[in-house]
């Protein structure tokens, strides 16, 4: 089981990074945007580490507080989930 949430996590983190940089890249020309639910919505399915990274490496979103603190959220939700997990997995 370890290793479909490794892929999995692998997966979504990627997913998410890729399309926060398309949303950057579409923001810099001035074209249509992703939505920013979009966005909060593959942070909470557990992209939350590529979201956080494609902020420091984009410079992406980083002015918007509530969007930084959401992120962050769906950050220590998602430790805490593999934390039990990984815990539970051990006993």
């Amino acid at each position: 089981m370890k290793d479909y949430i490794i892929t999995y996590y692998l997966f979504i983190n990627a997913l998410a990074l890729i399309v926060s940089g398309i949303d950057k890249l579409k923001a810099k020309h001035a074209k249509w945007r992703i939505k920013e639910s979009t966005l909060y919505l593959l942070s909470f399915l557990g992209g939350s580490i590529g979201m956080c990274f494609s902020m420091i490496l984009f410079r992406h979103k980083t002015q918007k507080r509530m969007f930084k603190m959401t992120i962050a959220l769906a950050l220590a939700m998602h430790v805490f989930i593999l934390g039990f997990i990984l815990c539970k997995e051990l006993l």
